[in-house]
């Protein structure tokens, strides 16, 4: 018999122990949790999530301490039970599970940190309008380095004046926009009772521009009439003067009345209108004046006396006197109203702004009332205007300006003058414009006394004269940034000179030929007239491969004068394409030109062209205009005429044709359209103020043309025959009369 082995063990199944079910669980759910959310949802949940692992997992190895104890207490026999190994197993993922604890963390913590710093960076690219410097700004002015408050900015003496606006412009004018954010707003200073009044709410044009009681401007109360008192301005200190304007808003309908009574009652003599009467559809100032005639305003009347329209701006004068109380004396009234501010931003150039504000000092009587500046709110373009004829006597009398400290005092008198840190900007170039240029403005009785001077043997270390005044001409920058559209490859094969090509600002646009890219294009340029915008086309005499959008040009901009100021051929090289017929007619794609007439006079080819424009699509009757040509031969290709008889005739004539056809643009052209088409151009405009207003000045004049297109005026002779020809024209109407 084989013997009883005794009692025996028998082996458990082999299960899943349960010690390890909850670490599974644990598993299982983190990689579900993984899968069902997005990595950037993960992340934070991460330590947590960890957190919640390890606390059943440290339960579990309590659980196998325990259930270990207990086997070596009741097991002495028998063979090892698997499930006895894995206390050793969890304890040795412990140390492993928070270690990738540990670095579950970290990487946590560093990615959290860099993508906070990233969001930082992102907004400062995209934060619009100056917004996120000003927070900055802010955050900067609560330093403790800088404990009395606001950051101070100090006067800038003249000679800096040119450096410290470079460094303001730097990262796109970001320190403009900073010193802009950090002047007080005004509001705080005052009270607005009489404002918000509800006899006073609708004769406000904007709700949140009003004027302080402590500076506003008080009328007569007129009978009966509570509140007749109140008009939306303020009075407003000059450099020095005490009440030197008067900051008013733009009239409404319903208190063009009191504008007139307010200019009456101030013994105002000149008004300062620095918008337009609608701009982009929107009334931004009732029209407060009669076009003709007279009319009464209240008990105000207004009678027209003049009117003079310039490039820039319009002097209109009226005679003002109250009724029914004809014994006082009728007053002379001027109103300045510049038209060349555009609808958003500021002016191209502070030169018709610099040009505006000395006219107005010229006709403001010494001893009138405050001048009467207004725009639409009354604070924006007229706190710029206010601004810059303060910092102008400024930095003569004391060599430097202080435009912070200014627009603060007056933000006292008038809240939020200077609306926009644009305007802030354009003040300092405006202020920078009259330091490096000064004021070059001369009448015609001082002329030759200039020539003399500018003429004369100066040293070395003291050089003016007319060489000075060029060399700082050629200072004005060229904007190669504005000259895309010439820069483009399919549109320099049509330059003849590849420098000498058109802003994108004022070149001239052709309908574009359906399916064919770029036919749009022409070298030419709008420019500026004495009277009128536009009045000028400066282009390039035409290439065989051009000829056609010349022509072209001339139809759709309805041209009627041609100047030329080139021959075909000089020193047997090609200036210019003949782009008429000698005799009969020729066709340009869908215009045909045909000669009428061609005398010549003295050294001008006078040419008549009949134009047609050809549609047959259209089944139109064919449309036919007479153009005529003026071609100058008494200017060599280098040097200049040899006397100013025949451009003063020549400039003559153009202007009698232009009477009889319209005014449509003058299409002006030499070979590069430059030089001698600048020098046309500008002398054009100089002797037409001459004429006007006994006045000139060459040397603005130039530069002008110089920023509509760029080598207008191209040599130092051609310059000096600028003043020439006016000293000829003056010596030809020797009556200084006849410039009145």
């Amino acid at each position: 018999m084989t013997p009883d082995p005794g009692p025996r063990r028998v082996p458990s199944p082999r299960v899943p122990s349960p010690t390890w079910r909850p670490q599974w669980q644990c598993s299982l759910s983190l990689s579900t949790i993984a899968f069902a959310f997005p990595r950037s949802t993960m992340e934070p949940l991460c330590p947590l999530l960890l957190v919640g692992f390890s606390l059943p997992l440290a339960r579990a190895l309590r659980g196998n301490e325990t259930a270990a104890d207990s086997n070596e207490t009741t097991t002495t026999s028998g063979p090892p039970d698997p499930g006895a190994s894995q206390p050793l197993l969890a304890w040795l993922l412990l140390p492993l599970l928070l270690l990738l604890l540990v670095l579950l963390l970290a990487a946590y913590f560093f990615r959290f940190r860099k993508q906070r710093k990233a969001v930082v960076s992102a907004s400062d690219k995209k934060m619009p309008n100056g917004i996120l410097e000003e927070q900055e700004q802010q955050r900067v002015m609560l330093l403790s380095r800088s404990p009395s408050g606001p950051k101070k900015y100090f006067p800038i003496p003249v000679e800096h004046l040119e450096e410290e606006i470079r460094i303001r412009s730097a990262d796109d004018c970001k320190q403009f926009r900073e010193e802009f954010n950090s002047l007080p707003s005004g509001h705080i200073q005052g009270t607005f009772e009489l404002a918000n009044k509800e006899e006073n709410r609708e004769k406000n044009r904007y709700p949140n521009i009003l004027p302080n009681d402590h500076s506003r401007v008080i009328l007569s109360q007129v009978d009966g009439t509570p509140c007749s008192d109140y008009i939306n301005a303020s009075y407003i200190d000059g450099y020095k003067e005490k009440n030197k304007f008067i900051a008013a808003q733009g009239p409404k309908q319903e208190t063009v009345n009191d504008f007139w009574r307010m200019v009456w009652e101030q013994k105002s003599a000149t008004i300062v209108m620095l918008t337009n009467l609608k701009e982009r559809k929107e009334e931004k100032c009732h029209q407060y004046w009669p076009d003709q005639g007279c009319w009464t305003y209240g008990n105000i009347r207004v009678c027209v006396e003049d009117c003079v329209v310039l490039v820039d701006y319009t002097i209109r004068k009226f005679c003002i006197q109250p009724l029914p109380d004809g014994c006082k004396a009728p007053r002379l009234v001027s109103q300045l109203h510049f038209t060349s501010w555009p609808d958003f931003g500021v002016p191209f150039t502070p030169i018709g702004m610099l040009k505006f504000l000395k006219k107005v000092k010229t006709l403001n009587p010494v001893h009138a009332g405050p001048i009467v500046v207004h725009c639409s709110a009354g604070v924006g373009r007229t706190g710029t205007f206010i601004v810059i004829d303060a910092m102008m006597a400024m930095m003569h009398a004391e060599q430097k300006v202080d435009v912070f400290e200014f627009v603060s005092r007056i933000r006292n008198q008038r809240p939020q003058m200077v609306q926009t840190d644009m305007q802030y900007t354009f003040i300092y170039q405006a202020l920078l414009e009259y330091y490096l240029y000064g004021d070059t403005e001369l009448d015609v009785s001082s002329l030759e006394k200039h020539l003399q001077t500018v003429h004369g043997t100066t040293t070395h270390f003291d050089k003016i004269g007319l060489e000075e005044e060029f060399r700082k001409l050629t200072n004005v920058r060229i904007m190669k940034e504005n000259m895309r559209t010439g820069n483009l490859p399919a549109n320099m094969k049509k330059a003849r000179v590849i420098q000498i090509i058109p802003y994108d600002f004022n070149r001239v646009i052709l309908s574009m030929k359906r399916g064919q890219e770029y036919t749009d294009y022409i070298n030419a340029s709008f420019i500026d007239g004495y009277r009128q915008k536009d009045y000028f086309i400066a282009t390039q005499g035409p290439l065989a491969h051009t000829v056609e959008d010349f022509w072209r040009m001339i139809w759709e901009w309805k041209s009627h004068t041609i100047v030329m100021l080139t021959e075909v051929q000089e020193r047997e090289q090609d200036k210019c394409y003949q782009y008429w017929p000698t005799e009969g007619s020729v066709t340009h794609g869908e215009i045909t030109i045909e000669i009428k007439n061609d005398t010549l006079s003295e050294a001008i080819s006078i040419r008549d062209f009949l134009v047609t424009f050809n549609q047959p699509q259209a089944r139109q009757e064919e449309q036919v205009r007479v153009v005529r040509q003026f071609h100058f031969h008494g200017w060599p290709e280098i040097g200049i005429p040899a006397e100013g008889k025949g451009m003063i005739d020549l400039i003559a004539a153009v202007q009698k044709q232009q009477q009889q056809t319209g005014n449509h643009p003058i299409t002006v052209h030499c070979s590069a359209g430059a030089g001698r088409t600048g020098t046309f151009i500008a002398l054009s405009n100089i002797l037409e103020r001459v004429k006007a207003e006994g006045l000139l000045d060459v040397f603005q004049a130039v530069k002008s043309l110089r920023l509509q297109r760029p080598h207008m005026v191209q040599t130092l002779e051609q310059y000096e025959f600028c003043y020439k020809v006016v000293q000829d024209f003056i010596d030809i109407f020797s009556d200084y009369a006849n410039f009145k």
